[in-house]
């Protein structure tokens, strides 16, 4: 199932330069709902809690995209390149199957059984 619950265990926030172009280009990669799904889960972890994201961006269209201001480029910017998942679990909607995370790496291998 898609996309994954994230359960956190530690989650460390580290502060890097905006980069507009960077983050415009990557828009369009983006499943939206499921970034918002995530700052969501994620955002009662963090001390300051994280910033407040659109509840909707059109992320394919580049051209609208482009008028985003300063304080949402900001915000998406902080939620999509500053947040790590240290250590928890990646849980799958469908089995509730999870996957632990330690130092930041998922495992994702499944059990002889589920393959």
């Amino acid at each position: 199932g898609y996309p994954l619950n994230i359960e956190v265990k530690t989650i460390k926030c580290e502060d890097s330069p905006v980069d507009r172009e960077f983050l415009l280009n990557m828009l369009p990669k983006v499943n939206y709902p499921a970034l918002r799904k995530a700052v969501q889960q994620i955002s009662p972890h963090c001390d300051p809690p994280l910033p407040e994201i659109p509840e909707n961006v059109d992320v394919a269209n580049t051209e609208s995209n482009q008028n985003l201001d300063a304080t949402v480029i900001a915000n998406m910017h902080k939620v999509m390149f500053d947040v790590y998942l240290v250590e928890g679990w990646l849980i799958c909607p469908d089995t509730g199957r999870r996957f632990p995370v330690k130092d930041s790496i998922p495992n994702m291998i499944l059990h002889e059984d589920e393959i």
